[in-house]
């Protein structure tokens, strides 16, 4: 490989995590970065995708991401006309596995080949600036740095890692090698670390895929050995890339700022000062909002009076109102309901876990699931019987099914139905039902051309997600 100034920089996505800081909104079964939040109509990740698109600066971009996510990965790629890799964890390792993976991933094509590490959940500012930025920083990551961008603090947060720049790096306009990572401070120690010139860890980092493997080969090896495995054994499903699960699980479950960053002497950073967020709670979100002249970030059916610097936030048809408060977040989906100071959001997370522990659906799930073929809403449920609003997008397929402890009646309110019962196929058409006894071998598709929506009565003993039996399913469920 010759280093070029044109070289392309093949970006990488890391899209886990679940944002627990962003509940209600933000949960396991859907988390932040799918959410439009910083931009009406388009979530971080989509945003994240559309900033790759320059192509004199990136190659094709992959993600890696986990499998139950896959299907909004591809979905929300196809929104933006954005072809990716994508690659699924088995199950959570933290960064470094997903670094390792990425760093293999791109040697696999070329051993010196540029790979640029991004979070999928960020808000950016400026598009173009950062596209500059990693132009910036290729020519360091070219020469044998893993690079960083430092991000120019605008207050002295308790959020974020800094980054202490050292001595410049030769031949180059701006970039440093790093003296050393400082992990989250105190807000007085925050306040020193950036009247010292400290900048902020953004998670960003651009290096060649061979250099990263040697510093995992020297720095963490169990890393590097499972991951290697994981991609060796990896299978192809449809569009994506299956990681091999038993390899996989065994990699330790570390960060790469742990792994590597914070013992490798090939450490540089680029200042930047594009505006940024890692929009990590409500406070960070309403920071980077657009807001009216009294200060407050609204967003849906809301209403306020005499409230000022707040964010509101409400989901659906949801009507939320508040009076006489200041510096508050209020955040209502259709079933949850989150009050709590903007300088308290950090909290959220622990309140998540006591909700786990207290056996609380609403802590991981919405009533709004997405699925592959689509998606189903809870409109109501009983002792015997649960009542579903399905969508099915054109061509999608459920799967072949049976149910041991429920019936369940089909009502197509919009479109046609394809539903098969024990074999026999017929099509459904809008105010007609169908009903399903239980233990038959049923199926759902949508053979039209707009989306499908029926209503789904369930009755019986039981009627969980568990009691359901897929006999052959189209996705690889």
């Amino acid at each position: 490989m010759t280093f070029e100034k044109d070289c392309l920089i093949h970006p990488v996505i890391l899209c886990g995590g679940s944002g627990t800081r962003l509940w209600p909104a933000s949960r396991e079964s859907f988390p932040k970065q799918f959410l439009p939040l910083a931009e009406p109509g388009r979530s971080s990740f989509q945003a994240t995708a559309a900033r790759l698109t320059d192509g004199a600066t990136f190659a094709r971009p992959a993600v890696v991401t986990a499998n139950d996510a896959r299907f909004l990965v591809a979905e929300q790629l196809a929104q933006g006309g954005i072809q990716a890799d994508i690659l699924l964890e088995p199950c959570r390792r933290d960064s470094a596995p997903a670094v390792a993976v990425a760093a293999l991933h791109a040697a696999a094509r070329d051993p010196q080949a540029l790979v640029l590490i991004m979070p999928a959940d960020h808000a950016v500012g400026d598009d173009a600036a950062f596209v500059r930025a990693a132009r910036a920083a290729r020519a360091g990551a070219m020469a044998g740095h893993i690079m960083t961008l430092g991000i120019a603090p605008t207050n002295p947060s308790t959020a974020y890692g800094y980054i202490q720049p050292g001595s410049p790096l030769p031949g180059e306009t701006g970039a440093h090698a790093v003296a050393r990572f400082l992990e989250k401070p105190d807000a007085a120690r925050a306040a020193s670390l950036i009247a010292d010139g400290a900048l902020w860890n953004g998670g960003y980092f651009l290096f060649r895929a061979d250099v990263m493997l040697d510093e995992l080969e020297a720095y963490a090896p169990a890393v590097l050995e499972a991951a290697r495995e994981a991609v060796e054994t990896a299978t192809r499903d449809l569009d994506f890339v299956r990681l091999g699960e038993e390899a996989f699980g065994r990699a330790p479950q570390i960060s790469i700022d742990y792994a590597v960053m914070e013992r490798t002497r090939r450490a540089g950073v680029l200042p930047v000062d594009f505006p940024w967020s890692d929009i990590g709670t409500w406070g960070a979100l309403w920071e980077v909002s657009a807001r009216d002249g009294d200060g407050n970030a609204l967003r849906g059916r809301v209403a306020v009076r005499d409230t000022r610097n707040s964010l509101v936030h409400s989901s659906g048809e949801i009507l939320t109102t508040v009076v006489g408060l200041d510096d508050v977040v209020v955040v209502a989906t259709d079933d949850a309901v989150l009050v709590t100071s903007r300088s308290a959001g950090a909290g959220v997370k622990d309140l998540v876990e006591t909700l786990r522990r207290q056996g609380e659906p609403e802590a991981d799930a919405h009533r709004l699931m997405y699925r592959p073929w689509g998606s189903y809403q809870r409109i109501d449920i009983g002792g015997r019987f649960q009542v579903k609003r399905i969508t099915v997008k054109p061509g999608g397929r459920l799967s072949l099914q049976k149910h041991h402890h429920r019936a369940e009646h089909w009502v197509v309110v919009r479109g046609t139905a394809e539903v098969t019962v024990d074999g026999a196929v017929r099509l459904v058409h809008e105010n007609e039902a169908a009903y399903l006894p239980i233990g038959c071998v049923h199926r759902l598709a949508n053979p039209g051309k707009i989306p499908l929506e029926l209503i789904e009565v369930q009755v019986g003993s039981y009627t969980g997600e568990d009691d359901i039996i897929r006999i052959e399913d189209i996705y690889g469920r």
